[in-house]
């Protein structure tokens, strides 16, 4: 089973360098970032119910909602923050150095969500490993964007 979280994972990584071409492109093709995003989300939106119909997923309660904190739910704003960088920034960088970037301010934050618990993620101390392989994510980061 952890294999296949890891091949899962990895397969999502991919995915996102792949969504940043096609919002690009989506961009050049309407004009504006904003029209692309708005594209790119109503389009996850429909595909996100077409499972939900299809698995036939439990609509939850609002006593189920109102237990959730109110952080919970700004996770789309944080969404649609990263949609707007990969539409704006994605020619501007490159897809290796954009990539390169997300990828090091992802494990960066991770290590410190983990460290402290925030977010309602279980404590996991950010350790000298984790702590290096920030360093070599960064540095690695800096190569490609250089280079």
């Amino acid at each position: 089973m952890k294999a296949f979280a890891f091949g899962f994972a990895f397969l999502a990584g991919a995915l996102i360098s792949v969504q940043a071409g096609s919002n690009t492109q989506l961009k050049k093709a309407l004009g504006d970032p904003i029209p692309a995003a708005v594209v790119n989300y109503i389009v996850g939106a429909v595909g996100i119910l077409a499972y939900s119909i299809a698995t036939r997923v439990p609509v939850p309660s609002t006593e189920q909602a109102a237990q959730a904190p109110w952080w919970s739910w700004i996770g789309g704003l944080f969404g649609l923050a990263y949609g707007l960088a990969v539409v704006v920034l994605g020619n501007r960088l490159g897809a290796a150095t954009l990539m390169a970037l997300v990828v090091a301010g992802q494990l960066v934050c991770s290590v410190v969500l983990d460290h402290y618990g925030w977010m309602g993620f279980d404590v996991r101390a950010a350790t000298f490993g984790r702590i290096a392989g920030c360093i070599l994510m960064v540095a690695g980061m800096a190569l490609i964007a250089m280079f």
